[in-house]
């Protein structure tokens, strides 16, 4: 990795142009996504940056594809029903499926677009055989620390293609032989060796097993311990742009300046507390993903805050927004407790507590984690004993969150409650001395594939690189979230 100092009169480098031509994947029925630009609409104020007005282009609703569907003469009874098509559940739905184990999925709408835009390390896809799920890809990632230092990142970064993903992970549910419901469940029921579920159209069916993939807001996995949640919020628009300055060989993994609020003193006072950051991927010269985002805050940041600063933020850079093609609010709990285990049903997604405490990153997470908790359900639904109940419930949430998986989540939670802590400035000389480690490190803390060992290695090794100022904030500011990550520990333990 290479440090470099700038100049604050030039905040960026020159453009360098690169060319990008989509793959077709072998599940598809479209063809390679190109993004419609509109040339009717414009900017409703003369101000740079003024996107606050403008309504993204109406956007297609689903896809087409051929699914397996529930046939309501054939019984209502299967081994594991799934709640939710999002890329937790399609992708556990098709690991299960191919045991041989019966699995019907549960969503209101399964063949609906997923609305999240998932930006993932390229190693992460290509070690699960999801190299093609990408619809752009970057050589290197910039940090840009302050106006005068930028890190470059040499790991490669893509976005991923959610129509590509979706259909690629449905294509092998289908060849699997998933059976799909489209509804949305209402009730989750328990007896002793069976569930069963209520759908709003009044269908009811019953499993062995419900694992529930419908997302953060689920009501049906119970905690027993207050959620006190972290929230990362985050306002993004894939837009057609007059022109940007950013480097079309480099995506924008995080952009802490705050030269943008010079003549915006209560949103500078403001960020100064509780900082945001630019996430930007530049697909050409004139179309661009930018997001605002607010990294953890506790309670969440507010979503109109945000919002003013990305303005201001567009405005100082000179960008000009000419249409929005498509916009998402993002609002995801990081950290709390986990789920009470083990219980009747089972989570993978956002309800199970697999997001990145520290860095809210999930998708890939997930869909790597899908296969080891198939594997759990396949050693009990698949074999001849067909153990089920309570040691069911044991097993397959002792395969999700085995002691060492919840121990090293303490790790990332206790970055997060530190990260909590910190100021502007605070934040950025923890992320100069982050990106400052061996890559194994840095690599694989955002990636969660450490050892305990690895982590305390890494805690070390930040230390030593942590300026000054920033081992002061470690000294005074660490102690508390230090002490609760180690009684936690503790607890895990015994």
């Amino acid at each position: 990795m290479e440090t470099i100092t700038r100049p604050s009169s030039s905040p960026l480098l020159p453009i360098y142009q690169t060319t990008y031509t989509p793959s077709i994947s072998p599940f598809l029925k479209c063809k390679p996504k190109t993004y419609r630009r509109n040339v009717n609409q414009t900017v409703q104020s003369s101000k740079y940056g003024n996107f606050l007005d403008l309504k993204p282009q109406p956007k297609q609703e689903s896809m087409e594809f051929d699914l397996s569907w529930y046939d309501p003469s054939r019984r209502s009874r299967f081994d594991v029903i799934v709640i939710g098509a999002g890329p937790a559940g399609l992708r556990l739905a098709e690991r299960v499926a191919g045991y041989g184990i019966q699995v019907c999925c549960v969503d209101p709408s399964p063949l609906s677009i997923w609305p999240n835009n998932y930006g993932v390390w390229v190693d992460e896809f290509e070690t699960m055989g999801l190299q093609d799920c990408f619809d752009k890809t970057w050589p290197m990632s910039s940090v840009h620390i302050n106006e005068q230092k930028t890190k470059y990142l040499n790991r490669p970064y893509g976005r991923v293609d959610r129509e590509k993903l979706k259909m690629k992970l449905l294509g092998g549910c289908v060849w699997n032989g998933v059976v799909f419901h489209k509804a949305k469940v209402w009730k989750v029921d328990h007896q002793e060796f069976e569930s069963s579920i209520l759908c709003d159209d009044g269908k009811e069916f019953k499993a062995s097993l419900i694992v529930d993939a419908s997302g953060f807001a689920s009501t049906f996995v119970d905690y027993d311990k207050p959620r006190n949640h972290g929230y990362q919020l985050a306002h993004g628009i894939l837009a057609e742009v007059d022109s940007h300055p950013f480097e079309l060989d480099k995506m924008v993994l995080m952009d802490w300046r705050d030269s943008h609020l010079g003549n915006e003193p209560s949103l500078r006072s403001n960020n100064s507390k509780s900082p945001t950051f630019l996430y930007a991927m530049p697909f050409d010269s004139n179309l661009i993903f930018l997001e605002e985002t607010s990294l953890v805050s506790r309670p969440a940041l507010s979503y109109k805050e945000v919002k003013m600063r990305m303005a201001a933020r567009l405005r100082h850079l000179g960008i000009r927004v000419k249409s929005i093609i498509e916009d998402e609010k993002c609002l995801i709990p990081m950290g709390g407790p986990l789920p009470r285990t083990p219980q009747d049903v089972v989570a993978i997604g956002g309800s199970s507590g697999i997001v990145h405490p520290s860095t809210g990153y999930m998708v890939a997470r997930t869909l790597a984690l899908a296969p080891v908790l198939a594997d759990a359900i396949a050693e009990c639904l698949g074999s001849t004993r067909m153990i089920r109940g309570t040691s069911l419930y044991y097993r397959v949430w002792n395969g999700l969150w085995p002691i060492e998986r919840k121990c090293i989540r303490e790790f990332y939670s206790f970055g997060m409650e530190t990260l909590l802590k910190l100021d502007l400035n605070g934040t950025r000389n923890f992320f100069d001395a982050f990106f400052d480690l061996d890559p194994h490190y840095w690599h694989g803390f955002l990636s969660s594939r450490l050892s305990l060992k690895e982590l305390a290695m890494l805690s070390l090794s930040l230390f030593g690189h942590a300026s000054n100022s920033s081992k002061m904030d470690i000294v005074t500011k660490c102690p508390a979230p230090l002490v609760k990550m180690l009684g936690n520990l503790a607890v895990e333990t015994i």
